[in-house]
């Protein structure tokens, strides 16, 4: 299958499974790299950097957007390459995951736990244990509709990932509508299969070896990003503070603090005595 136009602005970098699409915004000191969620993109990953000075640099994943998916197998450890490959082509020495990202930020760092300065976690999904949690059997559906392109299957299917209070926001369901349609017919219902019963990490305590302050951001009541894996990763991070917001949705009732906490922290600032207010 043919990927899709690259976003406005975007460059293709040659990764180590095929084309993947970036987009930087801004420039200077300090630069990060910001990785997407599973059926996530650029533009679901933007308002995670909204608040971050220097260069923010925002890609794709094999199979989404104009990254081409690649004959490889779906792992974490393929997505650290991946994720990697354009940390390194932008010089970033700061990285955040979303979900999906979380995990393959998780494996780069099993490998070059010295990679990176300053380190987000957001919604993490899975460190080294398999998830076999009802949560999974969503995305299996999700993967059905994105193969025979049902837009309004799917658009269900994203919406009851969103929490109760705001699904009934216009804003929300536009957001799912467009997901929905952009991602019907992608490779993304490969990683679908085959990444929910993936782990990122053989062992968690490999984390030891990580130094870089790191934020770690959860919320409550969201069964596809259980509190307790966030807690287990923020304590397996020498320098980790753990974030838990109330489950009333990250990014539509809790953008203005979460902008203060990630830009804040991505700006330098210091998070031993608390979370701004």
């Amino acid at each position: 299958m043919t990927a899709p136009p690259a976003s406005r602005n975007a460059s293709l970098l040659e990764g180590p499974n095929g084309s993947l699409e970036f987009v930087t915004a801004g420039s200077g000191v300090p630069a990060t790299v910001f990785a997407h969620g599973l059926a996530g993109s650029i533009e679901t990953t933007r308002p995670f950097g909204s608040g971050v000075s220097g260069s923010r640099t925002f890609m794709h994943f094999r199979g989404h957007g104009a990254s081409t998916a690649g004959e490889t197998p779906w792992t974490y450890a393929a997505l650290a390459d991946e994720l990697r490959a354009v940390a390194d082509q932008v010089g970033a020495t700061q990285a955040l995951g979303v979900s999906m990202g979380a995990g393959a930020l998780c494996s780069l760092l099993a490998r070059t736990p010295l990679r990176f300065e300053r380190l987000v976690f957001v919604m993490p999904a899975v460190l080294d244990r398999p998830r076999t949690d009802d949560a999974l059997g969503r995305l299996v559906e999700m993967a059905r509709c994105v193969d025979h392109r049902d837009v309004e299957g799917l658009t269900a299917l994203l919406l009851a990932g969103e929490p109760v209070a705001v699904r009934s926001q216009p804003a929300v369901q536009l957001w799912c509508r467009r997901q929905a349609a952009a991602l019907v017919g992608t490779p993304v219902s490969r990683a679908l299969r085959a990444l929910p019963t993936a782990v990122p990490l053989a062992d968690r305590g490999v984390l030891a070896a990580v130094s870089a302050p790191t934020l770690v951001i959860a919320q409550e009541q969201d069964p596809a990003h259980p509190v307790w894996v966030a807690e287990q990763l923020a304590s397996s991070l020498p320098d980790a503070h753990l974030e838990v917001m109330t489950p009333s949705g990250i990014l539509w009732r809790h953008r203005a603090r979460l902008r203060d906490l990630v830009g804040g922290f991505l700006s330098g600032g210091n998070l031993a005595d608390g979370p701004p207010g």
